[in-house]
């Protein structure tokens, strides 16, 4: 009854797609109008697959060579677009190891041991549809260079970088996602200033003592927690279009280095300051909706930080407020309070 309906199925399916690829062919194999279709055989064009990796029969353009303890590159067939080589032993990536893969799109080296000095000029040059890079968790010093520039998610956090140079991103406009948190980088200088489409930048955990310049302003989500920032700077959110989330927790930040009405922006969905060194509460915009102030040597409860007029239509629209561990109690927060909060479901104080 299986097989009968599995040729009933390719029955309805377009000629032309038959023709191209029939899914249910590597069950039965049969030979139709001069096209052969095998049985659990992987396709080789373009090489074989190396005996070290599975290239799935139902996904010839993928290759997994994940958790295989390999410590070099295999050899790549020309068709493969996914390639998934983590959690291995990998130690460099030499010019000649990708030249024949130039149709990548995801190439996933995470977690294996690759080292600046073991990655060739020219390793990524020809990858010109690629996409997704993840190195994540390797002993990277340095962003690999003539990375590809249509990728649009970089993953090289957990590494040992220092620096980041406008060289290392230059051109890198289609770029949407970079995460750089948890190396040590002391200066970025202007290389942020490339990435005109970035929406997601992480970059904590790093040794930054100031925001990097040239941020760019199609910025929705920014990371900057785990550094020693102790100063913003002025306009520091006025040039944002579509900002909604900022995470500067376990900072140095001051009051004294929050310019006036910094955070006082509309957009702004989630705000974390915590684990900083603020003795106020920040101006912030009634359109917030979690703040995160916890940790920090507050000793006031400023209700117009919140609300600077209370009636029917002006209100916060805060429904999480973080106050614990600061120097202020329940007694502090003015009975008004429950006006201007009236949509907080979690205040901690």
């Amino acid at each position: 009854m299986r097989v009968v309906i599995v040729f009933v199925l390719s029955a309805l399916l377009p000629l032309s797609l038959c023709h191209n690829w029939d899914p249910f062919a590597w069950l039965y194999g049969r030979q139709s109008q001069g096209y052969y279709y095998a049985s659990l055989q992987a396709d080789t064009a373009g090489g074989a697959c190396p005996d070290e990796c599975d290239c799935p029969p139902t996904f010839p353009v993928a290759m997994y060579c994940d958790g295989r303890g390999l410590k070099a590159m295999p050899t790549i067939p020309s068709r493969v677009k996914y390639l998934y080589l983590q959690n291995n032993a990998i130690t460099a990536v030499p010019d000649s190891a990708l030249v024949n893969a130039t149709n990548l799109v995801w190439l996933m080296m995470h977690h294996n041991q690759l080292t600046s000095d073991g990655i060739g000029r020219k390793a990524f040059l020809k990858l010109e549809a690629l996409d997704r890079l993840y190195l994540q968790h390797n002993n990277l010093t340095s962003i690999p260079s003539n990375l590809p520039r249509t990728l649009r998610d970089l993953r090289i956090n957990h590494n040992k970088i220092e620096k980041v140079t406008p060289a290392d991103l230059e051109g890198m406009a289609n770029l949407t996602i970079l995460y750089l948190n948890d190396n040590a980088v002391t200066d970025m200088g202007s290389s942020l200033r490339a990435l005109k489409s970035l929406t997601l930048l992480d970059i904590s955990g790093n040794k930054l003592t100031k925001v990097p310049e040239s941020l760019p302003e199609q910025l929705h989500q920014l990371y900057l927690e785990y550094n020693s920032i102790d100063a913003l700077p002025e306009s520091f959110l006025g040039h944002f279009s579509q900002l909604q989330y900022i995470r500067m927790a376990h900072n140095q930040l001051t009051d004294k280095g929050i310019p006036a009405n910094t955070f006082n922006v509309t957009g702004l969905v989630e705000l974390d300051l915590s684990f900083n060194k603020l003795e106020r509460i920040p101006i912030v915009s009634t359109t917030l909706q979690h703040l995160y102030l916890q940790a920090n040597q507050i000793k006031e409860f400023t209700l117009g930080s919140f609300c600077s007029v209370v009636d029917v239509t002006n209100f916060s629209r805060l429904q999480t407020l973080r106050l614990d561990g600061n120097e202020i109690s329940q007694q502090d927060i003015p009975t008004e309070s429950s006006l201007c909060l009236r949509l907080a479901s979690t205040v901690e104080i």
